[in-house]
């Protein structure tokens, strides 16, 4: 394969039986979510965040590092996955524009869902690990910028890229990626799952109609920091 992924659309970014494994992975990954999630109901007190911040932000990191290694040994490069890079710094403020113009109409959206639909997709695991002191809220601005770069391209760059490839199909793709990322969740229970797949789903949108993830990316990082601190700083 070439960098210039846009000549070949609907070649795999990586080999198949990369591909298998990281479904393993992810299977091993969720498993340990269920385990991890029984020790947390059953705590008492305050938990100790700072090691919860730093395993998923290095889960994040093995996963993207797993993956590029995938792409890398396909012919890939980083920006096969990304979608190239800035010529100017006009093309950066525009992406910076579309993942903000789509971080609104994404924050609008689940806002009326729980507004006239009574739909609430934070449980009560999640909102044990929010930060609370300035030393957790400092480590959560690393780990939402970590989830928004890694997350982007693990999820609707390097598995989009590959059931698209597979299966001739964007809209499948984005569907299979978004199916794929909930599952990783479901430790948070149904309703969070659901809403963590209605993001994928959302993002992968965004990604195939940019074909870039940069726009997803800074919406991503922006998003976590934003419902997991800066909201309830601002509403609360």
């Amino acid at each position: 394969m070439t960098t210039d992924d846009a000549a070949h659309p609907f070649e795999p970014v990586a080999g198949r039986l990369h591909f298998i494994i990281f479904l393993g992975i992810v299977a091993a990954v969720t498993a340990a979510g269920f385990l991890a999630q029984q020790g947390t109901a059953a705590g008492t007190g305050h938990l100790d965040l700072l090691p919860i911040y730093v395993s998923a932000a290095l889960l994040d990191w093995l996963l993207f590092f797993f993956c590029w290694r995938g792409v890398r040994r396909r012919g890939g490069t980083l920006r096969t996955i990304v979608g190239g890079r800035w010529p100017t710094v006009w093309h950066a403020l525009r992406d910076l524009a579309i993942g903000a113009a789509f971080w609104g109409a994404f924050t609008g959206l689940t806002w009326w869902a729980s507004r006239y639909l009574g739909w609430n997709d934070t449980s009560k695991i999640v909102e044990a690990i929010l930060p609370k002191t300035p030393i957790e809220i400092g480590t959560w601005f690393g780990v939402s910028l970590t989830a928004g770069f890694c997350e982007e391209f693990v999820f609707r760059g390097y598995v989009q890229k590959q059931l698209r490839a597979y299966s001739g199909n964007i809209v499948l793709a984005v569907i299979g990626q978004a199916l794929v990322f909930g599952v990783m969740h479901i430790y948070q229970g149904w309703s969070a799952t659901l809403g963590v797949t209605a993001f994928g789903l959302t993002f992968g949108l965004l990604a195939a109609a940019c074909k870039s993830l940069r726009p997803g990316m800074m919406a991503h990082a922006w998003e976590d920091i934003w419902s997991g601190w800066l909201s309830g700083v601002l509403f609360h």
